[in-house]
């Protein structure tokens, strides 16, 4: 009843008026009166830190008591040691504030002196930066903060700082007001387009200058009049959905004016929101007509490989070390030693050969430095250089070409490219171009979407903690460092929990509690997903196997990554736990993502076909990221359909979600397939779903992941609730 009470908690303050406007004071007025009486407090308090966390000031501040209820002082550079606390660590739990060392700073200035005996401060943070603090007192020591006390408090805290992100999102919107006085002079043209009109609302005078026509014609008008798109429709049409998507978008083209002069566009256009909830661009461009491509050194004869005809690693590399700027573009085959394995060699050859085929088009057409072929089914490109490479039209141009589907004896084949992009003046000080395309292409393999990844600095420094991860990870698995939490899936007709998903939580030592995003992922890459993926899925039966012991009805959902799905040992060890465990027929539903099942369509037919008569149930997770042809999706045997919570999280405000959610329900209708919606989190989300006659759903909106106790009574208390009703 307590979890209870602290979710309605939690769900009145997501709900208030104060957060969804993003208004940061009363949000914090509203907390701290709701924590004081909820929680049974003395005090609560909300801090914000200026930008050198050198002062302190008070947001919001309730006392039972408020005639005793001092505020404690505004210096916070006298405190370094409880800041750098706050820095590394979720919370501070301080049961009994005069002997707990981490508030020592405090306690002797502002703690003591006014009676608190236990403190519980919670960091506020946005995107890591330390931007405040939830500070809850008690005047008498009640014993230990409990972990309910603990989440319920991190989770607010959480509020404060999402209210606080939106808050400072409105105050940049003012800038724009001065938009147009501070462009009008301006030498570069400045546009802005109403995206969902297509409307050109404001254009200044340097367009006409360039373009060659007055300024009247195109005010005012539809971004069909631009010589870009009467010259480009295709182009354009891309770049103003991806705008509509919230990219921004780059790149330069080559355009014709009325006079039959021809100059290079070079453009970049940033998507916002204002604050009625229009969606606009600013366009800023240029005339860049001045050449900046550089004629290649031609050395083919001596440096070519004999499959493709490019330029060899060894070539290409020489060209490399004496460049000192460009695009340096790493092409890898995502997949293609499966491929190969899978369709022999020959044909793999032919596929070596069609890429090289589409990349020597690119290279032709967007006049590039230098091709080759650097490994097996690497291809490295030169480009000349140009500004935002992630958002380059020519980047994801060649994207496009090397991912369409190709033939291959009878068999249509979809290669699976992935990009890496690496600057070269701006990695000269940090790292090798290639090296750093290596790495960058690693991150571009796990990418969802457009597989395109531009190398930055945060890569080398997070290339060395995956390094780090992958030698705690070890330690991990011999210690038993992983704990498996369980969210409910709620059956949106009976409105019942029929089944829970097991997710991995790793306790690291001295990080605290770690979830999956921050080292699955090092997990694959070093093949340690293997093991750890094996327990998983063993500790999830062992679980099912007590909840079915007691009578209790529920499915486990667990996880499996795609190396362990392709990865020859995974029938044998479903078939030992289902007969070790003596599960019941369908209980257990294994979950591979949309794009992991794509990777291999062959294999992973027969893999399902063969799980599912052992009596296994497969669901596809993170459904509608992937892409994948209904034609494959038919021959399946999929028994369930998870939506990805990326069409649940703006369902009432995007009406493009709403259209895709309600394909997918349809769809799903159609081949008999069960539906869950993933990361339910509002009533209204819910509402919408159970209309459209979706099946389950999970989330927020009901619970969190909960460890296997706290799982048990949220479960009995659910029925409990039920059957006094």
């Amino acid at each position: 009843m307590k979890q209870r009470k602290h979710q309605h908690l939690v769900e009145t303050i997501v709900n208030s008026p104060a957060k969804t406007q993003g208004n940061f004071r009363e949000t914090a007025e509203l907390i701290s009166e709701l924590l004081c009486q909820h929680l049974v407090l003395d005090g609560v308090s909300v801090w914000r830190y200026n930008l050198d966390l050198t002062r302190q000031y008070a947001v919001s501040r309730f006392a039972l008591n408020d005639d005793v209820y001092q505020l404690r002082d505004v210096d916070i550079s006298l405190c370094p040691s409880y800041l750098n606390t706050l820095k590394t660590n979720r919370y501070i739990d301080a049961s009994d504030a005069a002997a707990d060392p981490r508030v020592r700073e405090i306690e002797s200035c502002w703690l003591s002196g006014r009676g608190v005996k236990s403190t519980l401060d919670v960091a506020i943070r946005i995107n890591g930066r330390l931007e405040g603090v939830l500070c809850l007192e008690r005047a008498n020591s009640r014993g230990i903060w409990h972990d309910s006390e603990i989440y319920v408090a991190c989770q607010i805290a959480d509020q404060l700082a999402l209210t606080l992100a939106t808050q400072q999102g409105y105050e940049q919107q003012e800038i724009l007001s001065l938009f147009q006085s501070a462009v009008e002079q301006s030498d570069y043209v400045t546009m802005l387009v109403n995206l969902n009109s297509e409307r050109i609302e404001y254009i200044n005078p340097a367009h006409s200058k360039m373009s060659g026509i007055a300024r009247e014609k195109v005010q005012g008008a539809s971004v069909g009049n631009l010589t870009f798109f009467n010259q480009y429709p295709e182009q354009a049409q891309l770049l103003l959905t991806q705008l509509r998507e919230g990219k921004p978008v780059s790149g330069e083209v080559p355009l014709t004016r009325p006079d039959g002069k021809r100059y290079y566009l070079k453009y970049h256009a940033t998507p916002f929101v204002t604050q009625r909830g229009n969606l606009y661009a600013l366009v800023h461009s240029e005339d860049n007509t001045q050449p900046h491509l550089y004629q290649a050194e031609l050395e083919r004869l001596a440096w070519c490989c004999g499959l493709t005809g490019l330029y060899n690693r060894t070539h290409f590399i020489q060209i490399l070390e004496r460049t000192m700027e460009g695009v340096l573009v790493l092409v890898d085959l995502v997949g293609f030693k499966r491929f190969n394995d899978t369709y022999g060699h020959d044909q793999g050859d032919v596929m070596l050969i069609e890429m090289a085929r589409r990349i020597r088009h690119f290279a032709d057409i967007h006049k590039a430095i230098e091709i080759a072929r650097v490994g097996s089914d690497e291809f490295a490109l030169l480009l000349a250089p140009s500004q935002q490479l992630g958002e380059d039209a020519r980047i994801e141009k060649l994207y496009e070409q090397l991912k369409a589907p190709l033939h291959i004896g009878r068999e249509q084949v979809d290669p699976k490219p992935a990009l890496a992009v690496v600057d070269i003046a701006e990695v000269a000080d940090i790292i090798s171009p290639i090296a750093g395309a290596d790495i960058a292409v690693q991150y571009a393999k796990k990418k969802q979407g457009n597989n395109i990844q531009l190398f930055n600095s945060a890569l080398v420094s997070a290339f060395h903690q995956d390094s780090e991860i992958e030698r705690e990870l070890h330690v991990a698995i011999r210690g038993r460092q992983f704990e498996l939490y369980y969210q409910p899936l709620r059956d949106l007709q009976t409105q019942q929990y029929i089944g829970a998903e097991a997710l991995i939580r790793w306790h690291h030592p001295k990080r605290g509690v770690l979830y999956p995003g921050s080292f699955i992922d090092v997990a694959e890459q070093s093949g340690l997903i293997g093991h750890i993926g094996s327990w998983v899925l063993e500790a999830a039966c062992k679980q099912l196997n007590l909840w079915q012991h007691h009578n209790i009805n529920l499915s486990m959902h667990v996880n499996v990554s795609a190396r362990q799905f392709f990865g020859g040992h995974l029938y044998e060890q479903v078939w030992q736990l289902l007969t070790r465990y003596r599960l019941k027929p369908r209980t257990l539903i294994l979950e591979i993502t949309e794009t992991e099942l794509m990777e291999d369509v062959i294999h992973a037919t027969n893999m399902c076909k063969e799980l599912s008569e052992l009596g296994v149930g497969l669901a596809i997770d993170d459904f509608g990221t992937g892409y994948s042809s209904m034609r494959y999706l038919k021959q399946f045997p999929i028994s369930k359909i998870k939506i990805d919570r990326s069409f649940i999280s703006d369902l009432t405000v995007s009406r493009e979600s709403q259209e895709i959610v309600s394909a997918i329900i349809a769809m799903a209708k159609a081949l008999n397939i069960s539906l869950t919606a993933e990361g339910v989190e509002t009533c209204e989300q819910e509402e919408f779903l159970s209309g459209c006659d979706c099946h389950q759903a999970q989330g927020f909106l009901y619970s969190p992941a909960l460890r296997s106790p706290d799982f048990n009574e949220f479960i009995n208390l659910e029925d409990k609730l039920r059957d006094e009703v």
